[in-house]
């Protein structure tokens, strides 16, 4: 590890803190309906939206109702995808070729884009038409990441509403967010990105020669747009196979560090939404302060690990961190960082191969995934994953105390207690279910490249993955057939909604809720003692749940002399 590293990320940290309240000012006031800077523009637009759908943006709906109408939307985002992708050969925009994608795979596809995924058991520049990239992948990186925002809005009202049976519409906050939020952000990023280099064109792939005479073929495409918004939007699907490693997606250190702070932005922000919206910021500092130490105990043990290196090559005296699999233009330092960034964030997109870590720097993603990417998180998802825990750690407190939990002025209770319970453990059950079916079918033994404990950490990332919709893999994984994508993609569909039901359940319930006056015991929670306490309950939740196949995986990899990816062919 070096100084200049770590006065990298904490520029990194600087920066994504100094967009916080801006930026969570200004998503307050665009979810309450209130004017801003782009109203004049955008009012007229989102009015005629409303009159097209038949849409009362007066009209507020009930938990189920607003569930309801986001299940209903995401089923035919779904069956669309599907259609889309099945039929692409026929459909234009299609200048290199691209054949129909297989019904396995494109069903994995459209689970995985309509859930905010993005695992992708393809490559994209040799199986997907523009069309299918632009029509299906990024229009569904738009609604999924709004869907997200407005599920965490949602829930916010449930805390600083009171008596209340309504919780928002679902049209009008899935409106507001991309129009208002997501898409003059990203028109903004893109041209950025084609400044830096990123190509942005409906032109045919590129032929080349090469310095050796050898001919080669460049695929380019609307690269630029996709992006953007697979960064801004947590979503992490790439254009190109080889994603944010790719110099066409990712071509300069600059452009690395702006999609990082991207990859954090909005997440990081509506932690200040919600302390704007319950009357006090100190509560949304708090639960940032929360994924704050998380995610600085991830980088320190990751940056650790890799610049470290792996012992068998320093024992043979080839020092200077690991280097495998990342690239030059990055280094160690800006490739782990951006690891742990997207796995805490649940974005997925990979500036190196996770599969070429060290034992303990893959297991730092690996842990960031399974804690529910709750550390800053995807967008809406990491807030509202994160107030399921707060639910958990309230009543925990409540029975050391022998009160009945509280907090922001609402009783915590059993219907409550049980919601969140069932959000967190639906996601360990497709983790380590799926994991455990692929350790035993011929099928899914068929998968790793590697043998032994890397072999078991490769089918572990991989479900872990997609129940966390995170879809970033290990690389060294064969994925793209009948058995892994049919149980990723029911991996990411449960890891998705299960969620997201009980998490609309707790804001119905708690908006129906009346606010009960502080008292003398009720216990603060916008300090110290509290965000410690958040720590403690999702690191021992956490550890009770996965550390079992952590020890098989990464743990005994590294205790077995840090052999990890180097020689992970011999087991």
């Amino acid at each position: 590890m070096t100084v200049n590293g770590w006065i990298q990320i904490a520029l990194f940290c600087a920066v994504v803190l100094a967009l916080v309240r801006p930026l969570g000012g200004y998503m307050t006031r665009v979810f309450a309906g209130e004017r801003t800077l782009l109203s004049p523009v955008l009012e007229p637009i989102e009015r005629g939206l409303y009159r097209l759908a038949g849409i009362d943006r007066t009209h507020e709906q009930h938990w189920l109702a607003y569930a309801t109408a986001m299940l209903v939307f995401h089923a035919a985002g779904f069956v669309l995808l599907y259609g889309l992708l099945r039929l692409q050969a026929a459909l234009p925009l299609n200048p290199d070729g691209q054949g129909a994608v297989a019904p396995d795979l494109a069903f994995n596809t459209a689970a995985s884009f309509v859930t905010n995924t993005n695992w992708q058991s393809y490559g994209g520049e040799t199986t997907l038409s523009y069309l299918s990239q632009m029509l299906g992948l990024t229009h569904q990186n738009f609604l999924s990441a709004a869907t997200g925002i407005a599920l965490a809005v949602a829930l916010v009202r449930g805390f600083s509403r009171a008596s209340a049976r309504t919780v928002g519409s679902f049209w009008v906050d899935l409106t507001r967010c991309t129009l208002y939020l997501l898409l003059p952000l990203c028109v903004v990023f893109t041209l950025f990105l084609v400044w830096q280099g990123i190509p942005q064109t409906f032109g045919g792939a590129v032929a080349a020669t090469t310095l050796e005479g050898a001919p080669q073929t460049i695929a380019v495409g609307p690269v630029a747009s996709q992006v953007a918004i697979k960064m801004l939007g947590t979503n992490g699907g790439g254009f190109f196979n080889a994603n944010a490693a790719h110099p066409f997606e990712n071509p300069t250190a600059l452009s690395n560090f702006v999609q990082m702070v991207s990859i954090f932005a909005i997440g990081a922000a509506l932690t200040n939404l919600f302390g704007r919206s319950v009357g006090d910021e100190r509560q949304g500092w708090a639960i940032l302060a929360a994924m704050a130490v998380l995610f600085g105990a991830g980088i320190a043990v990751t940056y650790g690990a890799e610049a470290a290196g792996s012992p068998v090559l320093n024992a043979l005296g080839l020092p200077g961190g690991n280097m495998e699999g990342k690239e030059i233009r990055f280094g160690i330092v800006a490739s782990a960082l951006f690891a742990v960034v997207t796995t805490a964030a649940s974005c997925g997109a990979v500036n190196a191969m996770h599969d070429s870590f060290t034992a303990l720097g893959g297991m730092i993603p690996l842990i960031n995934m399974e804690l529910g990417e709750i550390i800053v998180g995807g967008v809406g998802a990491g807030l509202y994953g994160m107030l399921v825990f707060v639910i958990v750690t309230i009543f925990v407190a409540g029975l050391m105390v022998g009160r009945t939990p509280e907090y922001l002025g609402k009783k915590i209770e059993a219907r409550e207690v049980k919601m969140a319970m069932l959000a967190i453990l639906c996601l360990p059950l497709m983790m380590l279910g799926g994991t455990a079916l692929a350790t035993v079918v011929a099928a899914g033994l068929a998968g790793p490249a590697n043998a032994g404990p890397h072999g078991f950490s490769e089918m572990l990332y991989a479900f872990t993955s997609a129940a966390a919709n995170n879809g970033s893999a290990f690389g060294g994984l064969t994925a793209n057939t009948t058995f892994y994508n049919t149980t990723l993609a029911a991996g990411m569909l449960v890891g998705r909604f299960f969620v997201i039901v009980p998490a609309l359940a707790i804001a119905g319930a708690l908006a129906a809720k009346k606010t009960v006056p502080a008292s003398s015991g009720t216990f603060p929670t916008d300090g110290g003692l509290f965000v410690g306490l958040l720590v403690g309950v999702i690191l021992i939740v956490g550890g009770l749940t996965f550390f079992p196949a952590l020890a098989l995986g990464p743990i005994v990899e590294h205790l077995a002399g840090g052999l990890g990816q180097t020689f992970a062919a011999g087991g």
